[in-house]
């Protein structure tokens, strides 16, 4: 059976590494590794040892210049201690065909680093970004989503709703044009939506949308259905307990089933 060996980085603000770590565990990892940015950058630890890589929540340099952004600017431009550039690292990781998965501050270094959503299969072009919520202030609340079906994500496959925390002041998402965002829809690359729980269908209300970002997406996965990019913070449901209403009986899938969507894939896939 394909191991399943996971890393996840963490440093500069990044604040959700621990939870992650552990939620990852709990998913069926076989191993899962926490290290920081300059462990890749001097090669201590090396991205192709794994095949599951995670970028956490946090704040990443304290969200200077916008969230991610100096983040993206430091994969962007930096090289190992061999002297290559470490994006040529990342992006024979992702085209070796293993898988990434950003949460909230990590999603926003994948779309600001291009990785996401990679819409006409255009790798490492930033397209879409996301920016302050219409709220203008921090979002720290529990929301109800919807998967979709017709969308080649690995995470979220057989699942159909979740119900999972967010906390974030930038997770409106905008597109550099009307045709990027059409072609998010042709392309089923919307992986994730905000909804309302009666309905279950997407919602521009507020706090049902707690940010206001266009058409509810919540989440975004790239063609190959092997990213998932996601403002919520599926590891932080990661036991019954953790549910706000659970003393009332209430239950709902879990954030660990996200993760363990990626897990199985690896596994039926092979690529150890």
């Amino acid at each position: 059976m394909t191991k399943v060996n996971a890393l996840v980085l963490t440093g500069y603000g990044t604040n959700c590494e621990r939870e992650t770590a552990y939620a990852t565990r709990l998913a069926g990892a076989d191993r899962v590794d926490v290290c920081f940015f300059s462990d890749v950058l001097t090669q201590k630890i090396q991205l192709k040892d794994y095949n599951f890589l995670i970028f956490p929540g946090g704040f990443l340099d304290g969200d200077d210049l916008g969230a991610a952004q100096a983040a993206a600017l430091r994969w962007r431009y930096s090289t190992t201690r061999d002297g290559e550039k470490l994006l040529d690292h990342l992006e024979k990781f992702y085209l070796s065909g293993k898988i990434i998965l950003g949460i909230c501050n990590g999603f926003q270094l994948l779309v600001k680093l291009g990785l996401l959503p990679g819409a006409g299969n255009k790798i490492l072009q930033r397209q879409v970004s996301l920016t302050h919520n219409d709220s203008a202030r921090f979002e720290d609340r529990w929301v109800h989503l919807r998967t979709n079906p017709a969308s080649p994500c690995v995470f979220t496959a057989g699942i159909e709703n979740i119900y999972l925390p967010v906390r974030h002041g930038e997770g409106k998402l905008v597109t550099i044009s009307d045709e990027l965002m059409q072609a998010l829809l042709d392309e089923q690359l919307v992986a994730l939506q905000y909804i309302d729980p009666r309905t279950k269908e997407p919602t521009q209300k507020y706090p049902l949308n707690p940010n206001g970002s266009p058409l509810g997406i919540a989440g975004l996965t790239d063609p190959t259905g092997r990213i998932l990019g996601l403002m919520p913070h599926p590891e932080a449901y990661n036991h019954r307990t953790n549910h706000p209403a659970w003393t009332r009986g209430a239950r709902s899938a879990m954030g660990t089933e996200l993760i363990a969507g990626g897990i199985r894939y690896l596994r039926a896939s092979g690529l150890g």
